[in-house]
């Protein structure tokens, strides 16, 4: 199966790819998963969505959607700004919408008194009206700053961070998405994913 984790947040000296990092080595050791890692900042998605809804997309939007169309899950790691999410995240997410049906999402946040949790908790919603299905076990790590894991020439300093305490956390993460990847999956393949819309009301 093929996991996708998705670096969230687009700011200068972030955590996000470090945490991206150390998840991808955790996953590594899975038998299930083959994985991708997309960071926001360098995938150029725009920022103005079209007014067409049948308008062609953009050139950045169409190169990144076969990443995702082929995924059979994804990570989200997000910080928490001001309790809730970064504005690239939503951006991300609403320039798709079959890529995300019908697959499991799981989060790994960061940040604030709360770990970054508040954040999931919104994302949850939001991935919901995408039709996605998302995972209670969570990766959070609390009071962790962008600039904190950073090596003197700015880059992620993997073996500085104090990664232990989620290591447990992450493997149960990584086994529920595991199993709702394999069921989605064979679900998708029996039947495909429809809206609920067109079903029930005469269509």
């Amino acid at each position: 199966m093929r996991l996708v984790i998705i670096v969230g947040s687009v700011r200068q000296g972030r955590f996000g790819p470090v945490a991206a990092e150390w998840l991808a080595s955790r996953a590594r050791l899975c038998d299930d998963f083959d994985i991708d890692v997309v960071d926001l900042d360098t995938v150029w998605l725009p920022d103005v969505m079209l007014a067409d809804p049948a308008a062609s997309r953009p050139q950045a939007v169409q190169d990144l959607a076969p990443w995702l169309a082929a995924a059979d899950a994804f990570v989200v790691v997000t910080p928490e700004y001001k309790q809730s999410f970064p504005a690239s995240l939503k951006n991300a997410i609403d320039w798709y919408d079959e890529e995300w049906r019908a697959k499991p999402v799981a989060f790994l946040s960061y940040g604030g008194a709360s770990s970054g949790l508040c954040a999931a908790a919104q994302l949850r919603q939001v991935f919901a009206e995408a039709h996605a299905v998302t995972i209670r076990e969570t990766v959070s790590f609390h009071a962790h700053h962008d600039q904190e894991h950073l090596d003197r020439h700015g880059r992620p300093d993997l073996a500085g961070c104090p990664f232990n305490t989620g290591n447990e956390a992450a493997r149960a993460m990584l086994d529920r998405l595991g199993w709702w990847a394999r069921a989605l999956r064979r679900a998708r393949e029996a039947e495909p994913y429809e809206r609920a819309t067109n079903l029930y009301l005469g269509a």
